[in-house]
C-alpha cells in the first residue's frame, strides 16, 4: 500500500522541489500542479529540475486564484493523473508547495496503512463551523459569485447586495448537504475516485463553480456521499489568525512544530532554512511516534491571538490604534487626578508627594506647558513639556505617561483652564481616580486683584467648562473612581476626604494623616462670590458660601462627599 502526494505549487519552486524529492525518496509518487500564473519559462525549468525523479508527474495547469474554482480544478486534474498513473496508491494526500513533512514519511505511510478505509478530511455543516471570517456562511452556497473577491471587490460586494435585495437564491443539487473544512485532505482511492467518476459530476461542478471558496467545500461535501469512514480532521497542521489568514512558521517555531506531533505543517516561510534542515535532512531529530495532536499547541496560538487582538493594557499597537475603544485598558496603571486641591491648599503637591510617595505633577494639561514634577522639562519616554506636542494627541500623551512610569503612582492637577479634550479619556478609564473640589478655580481669581469685569467674564467661562466636566464624570459611561465635593462642604471638614484619598492611593500602607496641608486664606471669599452674583454671574458650583463666612468654620458637622462611582 502506498500514499500519493499531490502538491499545489505557485511560488518558492526551489522549496517545492526539495519537498517533492523528500516525498519521492520515501516511496511516495508525487503529482505536481503549478499555477498557470507562473511564467512558462520558469515552469519549464522547474519541470527539468525534477526530470531525474521517475515518480514525479506534472498535471494540466489551471490559474489558481484564491476563492475561485481554479483550485478545485487543479486538485481534480492532479487527482485524476495520480489515480491513473499510480495504481498502487491507496491514499491521496493533498499538500501545497509550502507544506513541510514534520515526521519521517514512513510513519505517515504506516499510519494510513493501519486505516485503509478512513478518509481524513475536515467536513462540517455551516451551522457547526465557527471559523468562517467574512460574513458568508450558508449564503456562499445559495448566492452566485462570478466576480473575484480579490481583483473585483467592488463588483463582488455589489452583486452580493443585489442578490440579497432581489432575494435571489440558488438551488442546491438534490441530495447534497453543504459541508466546509480545511482544503488540505487525505482521501482513500475509493472515495476520491467515486467523487471524480460520479455520473452527476458535471452538475456538481457547474454548481460549485460559483460557490465562494469552493476548495473548502467541494471535496468536503462530496466526500460525505461516498466515504465509509470519515475522520473530520486534517493531518496537516494549519493555523489561522482572527482575520482568517494563515499563520506562517519561521525558524524560531522549530520546537513548537515538534510539539504538535503532526505529520505535515503549512505555511512554512521559504527562507526558514533551519526548519527545512531539521525536518528534511535530520532523521535523528524526528519526533516520536504518537497520534497527531495539533491541539497541544492551541494554547500558544490562543495567546498569540489574544495578544494580537487585545495587546497589553495601556499600550497601543498598529492593528487597534485607529479604532476608538479598541484598547485593552485605557492606561497601564492606576493614577490620581486632583481638581481644585492646589487652589485650596498651599503647597499641596509636595505634601501629597511626601504623604504618598507618589510622583506628583502640577497641571499637566495647562495652556503654557506640561508642569512635570520637580520642574522637569521632559519625562520618561521623551515626553516633552511643549504644549503643541502634548496637545497634538492629548490622550496618547496621558497613555504614554502612565505606560512609561509603570511601577510608580502618578498624580497630577487638572482644572477648567486646562486642555479639556482629555475629559472623556480619563472618565472612561478604570485606572483613574478623580477627586474634584468644584468651584475651587475661583480662588485664584479671588486673590488675583484684577479688574473685576475681567474676573467676572473669566469666572463665567471657567464655571461653564467645569460644569461640562462634571457632567462627563456623572455620565453612566464613566468608569473612573470619582469623588466630587462642593468647595463649601469640603472646607468644613477636609480631614475625612483627604484621608479617603490617601487610602485609595495606597490602602495597604495604612497611611494616617499626621499633618495636613495649610488651607489658603479665604477671608472675604464669600463677599467675592456675592459680588459676582451682583454683577450677574451666579457661582453655583461652590455651594452655600455665606458672605460673612471665613475659614474658621470646621466646627460644623461634616457633609458626606458626592460619590459618583
Amino acid at each position: 500500500m502506498s500514499v500519493g502526494i499531490i502538491m499545489l505549487v505557485h511560488t518558492a519552486l526551489g522549496r517545492a522541489e526539495q519537498a517533492a524529492r523528500h516525498w519521492a525518496a520515501a516511496g511516495c509518487p508525487v503529482v505536481i500542479h503549478v499555477d498557470k500564473g507562473v511564467p512558462r519559462a520558469t515552469y519549464e525549468r522547474f519541470v527539468a529540475s525534477l526530470s531525474d525523479v521517475k515518480s514525479v508527474e506534472f498535471s494540466t495547469r489551471f490559474r489558481c486564484e484564491w476563492g475561485t474554482w481554479g483550485i478545485v480544478a487543479a486538485s481534480q486534474a492532479a487527482s485524476e493523473l495520480m489515480l491513473e498513473r499510480f495504481r498502487q496508491v491507496r491514499h491521496v494526500y493533498l499538500a501545497s508547495g509550502s507544506c513541510l513533512p514534520l515526521r519521517p514519511v514512513e510513519e505517515l505511510i504506516e499510519y494510513l496503512e493501519a486505516r485503509p478505509q478512513t478518509d481524513f478530511i475536515e467536513s462540517a455543516t455551516t451551522a457547526d463551523v465557527p471559523w468562517t471570517v467574512g460574513g458568508l456562511d450558508h449564503e456562499r452556497f445559495t448566492l452566485r459569485f462570478p466576480f473575484s473577491w480579490k481583483r473585483n471587490r467592488f463588483l463582488f460586494d455589489k452583486y452580493v447586495e443585489l442578490q440579497r435585495r432581489l432575494r435571489l437564491r440558488r438551488r442546491i443539487p438534490n441530495g447534497l448537504t453543504p459541508h466546509m473544512g480545511s482544503q488540505w485532505w487525505c482521501l482513500t482511492r475509493q472515495t476520491l475516485s467515486a467523487i471524480l467518476q460520479d455520473p452527476d459530476r458535471a452538475e456538481y461542478d457547474r454548481y460549485f463553480r460559483q460557490v465562494w471558496i469552493p476548495d473548502e467545500s467541494y471535496f468536503q461535501t462530496l466526500a460525505r456521499q461516498y466515504a465509509i469512514k470519515i475522520e473530520s480532521r486534517s493531518l496537516t497542521l494549519s493555523k489561522f489568525d482572527f482575520q482568517g489568514k494563515p499563520h506562517i512558521f519561521y525558524d524560531d517555531h522549530l520546537q513548537l512544530l515538534r510539539r504538535s506531533d503532526c505529520f505535515v505543517a503549512r505555511k512554512i516561510w521559504p527562507y526558514a532554512d533551519r526548519l527545512y534542515e531539521a525536518f528534511l535532512t535530520d532523521p535523528a531529530g524526528a519526533m516520536k511516534r504518537t497520534e497527531p495532536n495539533p491541539g497541544k499547541i492551541d494554547r500558544i496560538f490562543a495567546k498569540a491571538v489574544d495578544r494580537r487582538t487585545r495587546g497589553r493594557p495601556g499600550l497601543y499597537m498598529q492593528s487597534r490604534f485607529p479604532n476608538e475603544d479598541w484598547e485593552n485598558g485605557v492606561t497601564a496603571a492606576p493614577y490620581s487626578v486632583f481638581c481644585g486641591f492646589s487652589e485650596v491648599f498651599e503647597n499641596f503637591d509636595p505634601w501629597l508627594a511626601k504623604a504618598t510617595g507618589a510622583r506628583v505633577h502640577g497641571h499637566l494639561f495647562a495652556p503654557d506647558r506640561a508642569h512635570f514634577a520637580e520642574g522637569q522639562t521632559t519625562i520618561h519616554g521623551a515626553l516633552s513639556e511643549a504644549p503643541k506636542l502634548r496637545d497634538y494627541n492629548a490622550a496618547a500623551f496621558l497613555t504614554n505617561l502612565i505606560w512609561n512610569t509603570r511601577g510608580e503612582r502618578q498624580c497630577f492637577q487638572f482644572g477648567p483652564a486646562d486642555n479639556q479634550t482629555i475629559n472623556w479619556r480619563m472618565a472612561k478609564d478604570p485606572n483613574a481616580q478623580i477627586s474634584v473640589i468644584s468651584g475651587a478655580w475661583a480662588v485664584p481669581l479671588f486673590r488675583s486683584n484684577r479688574n473685576f469685569l475681567d474676573i467676572r467674564k473669566e469666572a463665567a467661562a471657567l464655571q461653564k467648562i467645569e460644569s461640562d466636566f462634571l457632567n462627563v464624570l456623572r455620565s453612566p459611561y464613566t468608569k473612573a473612581r470619582v469623588r466630587i465635593w462642593m468647595m463649601a462642604e469640603f472646607i468644613e471638614a477636609p480631614m475625612e476626604p483627604l484621608q479617603g484619598i490617601l487610602d485609595e492611593i495606597g490602602p495597604s500602607q495604612q497611611r494616617r494623616l499626621s499633618e495636613v496641608p495649610k488651607m489658603v486664606d479665604l477671608s472675604g471669599f464669600g463677599q467675592f462670590l456675592q459680588n459676582l452674583k451682583n454683577q450677574g454671574m451666579h457661582p453655583y458650583l461652590m455651594g452655600d458660601f455665606p458672605v460673612e463666612r471665613g475659614i474658621e468654620t470646621q466646627s460644623e458637622a461634616p457633609r458626606k462627599p458626592y460619590l459618583v462611582r
